[in-house]
């Protein structure tokens, strides 16, 4: 069996991976945040010991370990670069897991572990070439290619929420000016629905579905400028395959029919790819860093 982590700012999720590749228990405690790296290194000893209790599996069935984190890695040497969120800025975090687990550890982008889980068990199952594009506060993803994650190649991994939709745009929280996460995550709905009185995603998408008519003028903009990022990834990658995931997703046909057809208008292709949403769920980081795990 594998173990993995998802580390995230508020919460670090763990679970436990079968022969099957299904979580047969799961668990998460908060981050601790501002306590430092030890800290961080306890809990998640602490959620080792609690998940194998619970699944009564000995430490000897676990074959390797893998952790998932939101910001840059070095997945050769196991050091987490930078990750703003966690306080991680060229952390040892292989070797630290490692000597407190007693256990091999592999460490991977958090939306490169997701992309992996879609590719293995989710919604680009079977692709050859795809790409996966999270919405939330703001916009992660990654790329298979040849069958493979696609880490980058200087493995520094991707950054599609970072490429330049607009010149001279929205600022990013990144600091640069027009990035496609200004325009396309949840954050731009719930920036520019809280001008309507409409202050979240969901509340300006039900606004748009019942016809008022200035969050309708948003809910297609931002449907129009969603359409033009997928389709500068299309046009650049000719995927088989893309699978959105995150809360807008919850919008189902009202926001998907419009922009597959705006994204098969902005198509150089003859016949664009399939766009379809993401299946593994909240579970898709855990998964992919067990699915790292030797």
């Amino acid at each position: 069996m594998r173990f993995g982590y998802d580390i995230g700012g508020t919460n670090i999720a763990a679970g436990l991976l079968n022969d099957e590749n299904k979580l047969i228990v799961k668990e998460s405690r908060p981050f601790p945040r501002g306590q430092g790296t030890d800290a961080v290194i306890g809990v998640c000893e602490a959620l080792y010991r609690s998940i194998l209790g619970k699944a009564d599996v000995s430490e000897e069935h676990i074959t390797g370990v893998g952790v998932a984190v939101p910001g840059s890695v070095n997945a050769d040497k196991g050091i987490v670069i930078d990750a703003h969120n966690l306080g991680f800025h060229d952390t040892p975090l292989m070797d630290l897991l490692g000597a407190a687990l007693h256990q091999p550890v592999a460490l991977i982008n958090d939306a490169d572990a997701a992309t992996l889980a879609e590719h293995r068990i989710g919604a680009l199952k079977g692709t050859e070439t795809a790409a996966l594009i999270t919405i939330g506060t703001g916009i992660g993803g990654g790329l298979i290619f040849n069958g493979e994650l696609y880490r980058g190649g200087r493995k520094n991994g991707t950054e599609p929420g970072h490429m330049v939709l607009r010149n001279g745009g929205r600022k990013c929280t990144c600091g640069i000016e027009g990035c496609a996460e200004a325009y396309c995550s949840a954050t731009r709905l719930t920036v520019d629905g809280a001008k309507l009185g409409h202050p979240s995603a969901k509340e300006l998408i039900d606004a748009a579905r019942n016809d008022e008519p200035e969050a309708l003028q948003l809910f297609k903009t931002y449907v129009d400028d969603l359409g033009s990022y997928l389709a500068s990834i299309v046009n650049l990658l000719d995927p088989e395959r893309i699978a959105i995931g995150g809360g807008v997703c919850g919008a189902g046909s009202f926001l998907l029919d419009p922009l597959r057809a705006d994204v098969e208008q902005k198509c150089f292709f003859k016949t664009c790819p399939e766009i379809v949403v993401a299946s593994a769920g909240n579970d898709a980081g855990i998964i992919g860093a067990c699915l790292i795990a030797e």
